[in-house]
């Protein structure tokens, strides 16, 4: 986990300084020059998006090329690693985690209350990204879409179970409080991963 974390972010990084530096920029004067009001959380949120997208574009065409061969049967791939193993982790659990994020961001824009929109805009993701790999030295894989459902509909009812929290956690004041101890705990792991600071329970 913490390799994966380092090595998407060893090849990222630059591009995540250059976008946000460009996009935050450009915010932070489209916010003063027209008088529009600072809300830290939901800056947070978009810049987090961001950096999600460049990740995910990292993994899904960069990270483990290989040449092997196309998967259009269900279910054929995600039940031949045997459970609990490096490889069932790794090709069935990471594909799911991979689309959590997406399944809450997208949730955050669309503010549907049916989960048909968010749903219809994952399977395009995830279709998208299968198809392109074909062309980049990966395979099509049908079961990495049904696993990136999954993931992308965890993410929707994530978002969801926001809206049954106590009144006071949709405050603004709470929003952006817990926007900076997101912040600070993001920092603390990763001067953790890149052994600047040692603390065991991070892992």
């Amino acid at each position: 986990m913490v390799e994966t974390v380092k090595d998407i972010l060893d090849y990222i990084w630059p591009m995540i300084v250059i976008v946000i530096t460009i996009i935050a920029a450009t915010r932070i004067v489209y916010l003063f020059t027209n008088h529009k009001k600072f809300k830290l959380y939901e800056e947070i949120i978009n810049l987090g998006f961001i950096i999600y997208i460049l990740s995910l574009f990292y993994v899904v065409t960069f990270q483990d090329v290989n040449y092997g061969q196309s998967n259009f049967t269900f279910f054929k791939e995600m039940f031949r690693y045997e459970f609990g193993s490096r490889l069932f982790i790794k090709n069935v659990l990471g594909n799911i985690l991979l689309f959590i994020p997406l399944g809450f961001f997208i949730s955050h824009y669309l503010k549907s209350k049916k989960i048909i929109w968010p749903l219809l805009i994952i399977f395009i993701s995830s279709i998208t990204i299968e198809t392109t790999q074909l062309k980049i030295g990966r395979v099509f894989d049908v079961d990495d879409i049904i696993l990136n459902i999954i993931g992308g509909i965890i993410g929707y009812l994530l978002y969801k179970s926001f809206n049954h929290l106590p009144k006071f956690t949709k405050n603004t004041w709470f929003l952006n409080s817990l926007s900076i101890l997101l912040i600070a705990l993001f920092i603390i792991y990763l001067l953790n991963i890149y052994g600047i600071i040692k603390i065991g329970w991070l892992f």
